[in-house]
């Protein structure tokens, strides 16, 4: 298991939605009305339309979903409400809610946490700058070093160990804890606070008091391969990616062909992959939606390159708008699926504020692929099951598919 402290959601984000089906930090919104204003078309959509599709009758029967979504929210509210006239935890009493409502993807996040979740979404992160990865023994390593952070101005390299961080040991701990530690979440510590790190490499050991940043995240990474192939990796869809995939595939050499990495890619902001998919379609339908009874649609923008070979790769880490964006480019034809089975996260959250602070989040529609599949809780059957050598695979394939026209 392998984590790093720029893109780690709290442990009830881990628990609940991960990086949920949400349409921006206004979803509560948009999504509900089926409109976003032009602020988030700028910022989050850049095109992404939505069109009123289906029929009578399923609307009828998303109604009827409508209203146990209504129930559960008004039961945790009503949850979080009486637990804080008694002076308990809000928060605890509004995850018993959510848990006894049968709900999968439903989760409370405190007031802090879900600020955290809304800054990773828009592609920025507090921390140190570096990746940790869990070694067989339960030991801590880092697995990563980001350029021009507090840690490798502190001398951190790849492949030292992470004793502790502020005093405690991080041995055994899963990665998402450690991660935790390094941002500072428990305390809230922002930018500019000191953290101490252990460390060791080889037979030296030392503490190393570093500082923590403001960073932003690398969501989309390019790098070339022999043979005229270019691999565009899309870690998550933060604020921004979609334009970034978009550049990414304008500035790939013509001749070349495209290999789009979504393997590990926890989803993130639903408009940024379709932004990604109109890199590759010219326009047409990405994926439909319901939202408390009614069915939306979303549309790429025209324009995209259609003609060089695609092939994406996925694995069981690859979740919710990515799997939307996966479910598009199979459906309409325009990729080769190459990898496992993606996760099968394929619902629509929609946040609430409790009255503390909090937030509950409840799952209130689901979205499906352009021919009518529904992902949630079955994922998508890739065309070419590899386990491993999925990149070597995928360059035989792209090597079968011809040269752009």
């Amino acid at each position: 298991m392998s984590g790093r402290d720029l893109f780690c959601p709290p442990r009830r984000i881990r628990r609940g939605a991960a990086l949920t089906l949400v349409f921006a930090s206004v979803l509560a919104t948009g999504a509900a009305t089926g409109s976003f204003s032009a602020s988030d078309q700028k910022s989050s959509s850049q095109g992404a339309r939505t069109a009123t599709v289906g029929s009578a009758a399923e609307s009828a029967g998303s109604a009827a979903g409508s209203a146990d979504s209504g129930s559960r929210q008004d039961d945790v509210s009503e949850a979080a409400a009486e637990a804080m006239a008694d002076g308990k935890s809000p928060v605890e009493a509004a995850e018993r809610a959510v848990s006894r409502s049968g709900d999968r993807w439903g989760a409370v996040y405190s007031e802090g946490e879900y600020e955290e979740f809304e800054e990773a979404l828009d592609g920025a992160y507090t921390g140190v700058g570096l990746w940790a990865r869990r070694e067989r023994d339960g030991r801590i390593a880092v697995a990563r070093v980001r350029d021009g952070s507090p840690a490798e101005a502190a001398g951190i390299r790849k492949g030292d160990r992470l004793r502790s961080v502020d005093g405690k040991r991080v041995d055994g701990r899963p990665v998402t804890e450690v991660v935790a530690l390094l941002r500072g979440d428990a305390t809230g510590d922002a930018a500019g606070t000191a953290v101490s790190l252990g460390l060791e490499r080889g037979k030296r050991a030392w503490t190393e008091t570093v500082r923590r940043a403001r960073l932003s995240t690398e969501s989309v990474t390019v790098r070339e391969l022999a043979g005229d192939v270019t691999v565009i990796k899309v870690a998550a869809f933060t604020k921004g990616s979609g334009e970034l995939v978009r550049a990414a595939v304008a500035g790939t050499p013509a001749g070349a062909r495209i290999v789009l990495d979504l393997r590990a890619n926890s989803g993130g902001l639903v408009t940024e992959a379709v932004t990604a998919a109109s890199a590759f379609l010219d326009g047409g339908l990405v994926a439909t939606y319901d939202v408390r009874g009614d069915q939306r649609a979303l549309h790429a923008e025209p324009g995209g390159d259609t003609s060089r070979p695609l092939v994406a790769l996925v694995d069981g880490g690859t979740m919710s708008a990515a799997e939307l964006l996966t479910g598009a480019l199979q459906d309409r034809g325009r990729a080769v699926v190459v990898g496992s089975r993606t996760f099968g996260k394929g619902s629509v959250q929609m946040p609430s504020r409790l009255p503390d602070g909090s937030v509950a989040e409840l799952t209130v529609g689901h979205y499906r692929t352009p021919s009518g599949r529904r992902v949630d809780g079955s994922g998508i059957s890739p065309d070419l099951e590899v386990e491993e050598g999925v990149l070597e695979r995928a360059e035989t394939v792209l090597s079968g598919l011809g040269d752009p026209s």
